[in-house]
């Protein structure tokens, strides 16, 4: 399975502290932002993943990055020139993901919750068609909302409804076969302009391929789009890494525990870091698991 973070969009809700710097590398208390939903994308198992931004942010997303290797992933980029939908990405990626299943992951949510990491490779492993993943809100109407039968099927989506059919809001991390590159090639825009994830989805709704995943009580789902929101989630952040002394979306740490690298690149990754409490929490990290200090 290949991997997609969507990190485009110009970040005007956040102007103008985004003016200058892409939102989705704004920090999130002691990493940036993108390091969430690609921490997600490793916890899933993914180790090919293609970040789509604009062609100005592009080279920053780059410098920060790499190619990848020093995660034992590999970073492939591409540009998304204007903000057309986010059924998009899989136009602009369809070379990237070949004949492979697909999950994309947008720029600025963060998933947190014990057990996520097995969740994701329950269902990328029992994949059948798409696997969305929903939230309980107390403000569905804001949302788009997913309806589900006892079994657990996905039977319905609705965009923003005046009166919603459940709490249950459709987050920002989607799963799919290799069919969506064709679903979203024959998308029409929507009045707004844009090619609509919820037309992707509801394409799966009517063949009885789409399932929601209730990640419900005890995970945490944050959205960094607004002032408040990006403070939220950094102090979110901080509360529990201070509670805990767990790191959280440490690539560093993920990479080394997945398999991706070991111990002693983990170490050297950390090093590289030294003068940050960041950099000394991943090389204790991998000193824990054996490295050569």
């Amino acid at each position: 399975m290949k991997g997609i973070v969507l990190a485009g969009g110009s970040g005007t809700r956040l102007h103008p502290i985004t003016q200058a710097v892409s939102k989705q590398l704004l920090p999130v208390y002691d990493k940036p932002m993108v390091y969430y939903p690609i921490s997600v994308l490793m916890l899933a198992g993914i180790r090919e993943i293609l970040v789509i931004s604009t062609p100005a942010d592009l080279p920053m997303f780059r410098k920060l990055l790499g190619n990848g290797d020093q995660f034992g992933l590999s970073f492939s980029y591409a540009e998304q020139p204007s903000p057309n939908g986010l059924a998009e990405a899989f136009v602009i990626g369809a070379d990237f993901i070949g004949d492979d299943d697909v999950a994309l992951v947008l720029g600025d949510n963060i998933f947190y919750g014990q057990g996520f990491s097995g969740r994701l490779q329950q269902a990328v492993l029992e994949l059948d068609g798409c696997v969305l993943f929903g939230y309980p809100v107390k403000d569905p109407e804001r949302y788009g909302v997913g309806e589900v039968d006892a079994g657990g099927k996905l039977v319905s989506i609705e965009e923003k409804p005046a009166k919603p059919r459940s709490n249950k809001a459709i987050t920002g991390l989607y799963i799919y076969d290799n069919e969506v590159v064709d679903i979203a090639r024959a998308l029409k825009p929507s009045a707004r302009g844009e090619l609509e994830i919820t037309d992707v989805n509801l394409t799966y709704v009517r063949q009885d391929r789409a399932s929601l995943v209730d990640l419900g009580r005890g995970f945490a789902w944050l959205d960094t789009g607004t002032h408040d929101s990006l403070l939220e989630a950094g102090q979110f952040v901080q509360v529990l890494e201070h509670r805990t002394g767990v790191r959280i979306a440490c690539l560093e740490e993920i990479a080394l525990r997945m398999g991706f690298i070991d111990a002693d690149e983990c170490y050297a990754l950390g090093e590289k870091l030294a003068k940050s409490g960041y950099g000394d929490y991943v090389k204790a990290v991998a000193a824990a698991a054996g490295a050569s200090v």
